[in-house]
């Protein structure tokens, strides 16, 4: 930690919240390192405690309100780019919404400790619509316990350190080396992952020109929309003829499926990644005339083809339009 200590004690708490704030806002930054050098600076008595921490949670704030109003403004748009630099696009956007729904002060509580999760609930919580000072407390109480808790863990290994100089030495000679080695097979397994529900993918879905060809000809296909009920609510369209399920509920239902008949499920997430993963889950049911439809709704909607108006009736329950 020489390197963060040196500029910390250089810059200060302007460091510290620029850092923060920048890691915050997206860009891959890691603000860990930095807080946990504030952290051991703090038990020399070198920076204060209570300052690092202000500047952090300030830091925090700042850039998550930023995200929530993209997020009331934008709506899923802004969700859809974030998914896409994702490392794992299929569960990516749907577990936060998912996860928001059911729970949102605990989710915006845990955020900052949930890689991924701390970019994408901000802007969730503004799609959702919550209010503004709500989301500004449950937000700030988590905020406060990650860069607390990053805070003083630098300040225990700092207290360790003035007892007992020689942890430095093995720390130096081993920490760096098992950092690498985890960060790299972090990598490697979601990269794997993703690489593995693209090629099935790639492999299974319907293009939407043959899904028109076979709709025109009057062939009977079970459409299945698995959109979130936020993303209906601002273009309240679907395909002919398609019936709205979340994912769960699809799987759980699964008897009511016809397996005469071919199965399209499509969605709005970057390469079908929703659908994908249903497609998969539902082959595991005995579900075999299953595919997921290429380019999900927006290809559809872009290509000109028809749409039906969708009423929702309530958040995650079935509708035939």
């Amino acid at each position: 930690m020489a390197l963060p200590e040196h500029i910390l004690l250089m810059y200060g708490y302007l460091l510290l919240f620029v850092w923060v704030l920048v890691e915050q806002l997206g860009i891959p930054l890691p603000a860990a390192p930095v807080l946990l050098a504030a952290g051991a600076l703090s038990a020399s008595r070198e920076l204060s405690f209570f300052f690092a921490l202000l500047a952090g949670l300030t830091a925090c704030l700042i850039a998550d309100s930023a995200w929530f109003l993209i997020g009331r403004r934008y709506g899923h748009h802004v969700l859809r780019i974030l998914c896409k630099l994702s490392l794992e696009p299929a569960t990516c956007v749907r577990r936060t919404q998912d996860s928001f729904g059911r729970r949102r002060a605990v989710t915006l509580m845990i955020a900052k400790f949930v890689p991924g999760l701390s970019t994408l609930a901000p802007p969730v919580a503004g799609q959702y619509r919550m209010g503004y000072w709500p989301f500004l407390l449950f937000d700030g109480i988590g905020a406060a316990a990650w860069v607390g808790a990053l805070l003083a863990a630098g300040r225990f290994f700092g207290d360790l350190l003035k007892r007992n100089p020689t942890v430095l030495n093995w720390a130096g000679r081993f920490s760096g080396a098992l950092l690498v080695l985890g960060i790299l097979g972090f990598l490697v397994v979601r990269i794997v992952r993703r690489r593995m529900v693209l090629k099935r993918l790639i492999a299974s879905r319907l293009e939407p020109e043959e899904l028109k060809r076979q709709l025109d000809a009057g062939e009977e296909v079970y459409i299945v929309d698995l959109r979130n009920p936020r993303e209906l609510a601002e273009d309240p369209f679907t395909l002919p003829g398609a019936f709205l399920f979340s994912p769960k509920t699809l799987a759980e239902r699964h008897h009511e499926i016809p397996r005469d008949r071919d199965v399209v499920l499509f969605c709005s997430c970057p390469s079908e990644a929703t659908a994908a993963k249903t497609a998969m889950t539902l082959h595991k049911l005995g579900i075999e005339r299953v595919r997921p439809l290429r380019g999900g709704y927006d290809e559809w909607k872009r290509l000109g083809f028809p749409t039906d108006a969708v009423t929702l009736d309530m958040p995650l329950q079935i509708v035939n339009p």
